[in-house]
């Protein structure tokens, strides 16, 4: 198989920081405009992404059984979980905002997991399947991150709005704080993980 040609062959290192280019500078080098250390890849890129993407496994359970909103009415109280919410909803006829929800809050945090579980092993393996998909998929998931925390925006909302005291109160589940540190486990453990790792199985399997 033929080599690639990239940046560390022919040793140029980008800042991670002010995205400079520098070339002949060894690992570890500081960049004289940012005082940023310069690195080919980012360190420890593989313990840090399975380290928060483990983290992220854990907290997804929680986040579905454990209640997001909390409801207290004159009867009594009542938490309501994701599926629950998407059950209420696909009952009363709204399919199109249980959809939204079903989607949004259960469906893309699990294909998150997954595909950076998959991206992960693959890179491990230096594995050359499909690896202009696998670059593909790393794209899409930076760009759907923005939107995970639907649910936490929604129940914040609700908790600012629907206030009235001896009435109706809603305040916030342990499932909320569960989503919100899967959201955010995932995003570290994408920005952790360096695709340009990926394509270093080219050159690897050239060697």
């Amino acid at each position: 198989m033929q080599k690639m040609t990239t940046a560390m062959r022919l040793n140029l290192v980008s800042c991670h920081q002010c995205r400079r280019l520098w070339q002949h500078v060894g690992e570890g080098d500081v960049c004289t405009y940012c005082n940023s250390p310069l690195h080919s890849r980012k360190p420890n890129s593989y313990s840090r992404a399975w380290a928060y993407l483990i983290a992220a496994c854990i907290m997804y359970v929680p986040a579905n059984l454990m209640p997001v909103m909390v409801t207290q009415t004159l009867l009594g109280s009542e938490g309501s979980t994701i599926i629950g919410g998407v059950a209420f909803f696909w009952g009363a006829g709204e399919w199109g905002l249980a959809a939204i929800v079903f989607i949004a809050s259960f469906l893309v945090p699990l294909v998150k997991i997954s595909t950076l579980i998959l991206l992960l092993v693959m890179a491990q393996k230096q594995s050359l399947w499909r690896l202009q998909q696998r670059a593909t998929l790393y794209r899409l998931l930076e760009i759907i991150g923005r939107w995970s925390m639907l649910d936490v925006f929604v129940v914040s909302i609700l908790v600012g709005l629907v206030q009235i005291p001896g009435y109706v109160t809603i305040t916030s589940g342990v499932g909320i704080v569960a989503f919100a540190a899967v959201v955010v486990l995932t995003m570290l453990a994408s920005q952790s993980f360096d695709p340009r790792l990926t394509w270093d199985a080219i050159n690897n399997h050239a060697d």
